[in-house]
Formats: structure tokens, sequence, C-alpha cells
């Protein structure tokens, strides 16, 4: 049985130790549904930064913009915080999880309202150094 942190401190220190290093970026309460961000995401999934932001700026969805902006930000952080170079930087992990939802009310017949949900999302972009091939 594993032994139990027993301080605060503790338990800081040991979320930094199994904390993921890669260089990443998170964009919160983008107020396009998940469900139309995966297809963006789907599509630049795997592929190389220069790669994914040149698909990006050929696609007519809106979700691309903000994708584009996101993988621009944690290709930043790469740079500046892990000495990383663009060029040798992969997509490890993008995905979209939903936000929160804003209700809203639509009027019809006999004094009834239908339900509107607004869906947003939280977009986050996980980068990786590219492997060399041996």
């Amino acid at each position: 049985m594993a032994e139990k942190i027993r301080t605060k401190k503790e338990r800081i220190e040991r979320r930094k130790e199994n904390r993921d290093k890669r260089p990443c970026a998170h964009a919160r309460h983008i107020r396009i549904s998940p469900y139309k961000v995966r297809v963006v995401l789907d599509t630049v999934r795997g592929k190389s930064v220069n790669e994914a932001l040149a698909l990006l700026d050929a696609t007519p969805k809106g979700a691309s913009e903000v994708v584009s902006k996101l993988i621009r930000s944690a290709t930043a952080n790469a740079e500046h915080n892990a000495g990383l170079s663009r060029a040798d930087l992969l997509i490890a992990e993008i995905f979209a999880d939903g936000g929160p939802t804003l209700k809203r009310m639509q009027p019809v017949s006999k004094g009834r309202g239908y339900r509107i949900n607004k869906r947003t999302s939280h977009i986050t972009v996980i980068l990786d150094a590219a492997k060399e091939a041996e």
C-alpha cells in the first residue's frame, strides 16, 4: 500500500514531480461548440507545427482561427520556456472538452419556451519535440 502523504507541502511536491513537462497551451470558455472544434482538431492532430498552421490558414471553419492562435501560443511557450526550435515541434495531443453551457430561451406558441444551449469549449494543445528517424 502506498505511503500516506501527510502535509500539504509534500502533496504539492509530489504533484510537481508527476506533472507533464511538455509545452502546452489552453484556451478556455471559447464560444464555439466542442463538436465543431473537434472537426478542425482532427485535421491537425499529429502534424508538425508548421504543417498544422499552413492547414489551418487554408481551412474555412470558424474554429480554425482560434486553434491557430492556440498553436502559436504553445509554440511560443516551447521556444521561450523549454528552448525548443519551432521546426522540431509536433502536436502530440490536441483536444476540446465542453465548457459551461449558456442556457437561453426561445419563445414559441401558447406561452411556452424552448431552450437554446449555447455551448462553450476548453481547447488544449500539447506539443512535443520530433523524434529523429534512426
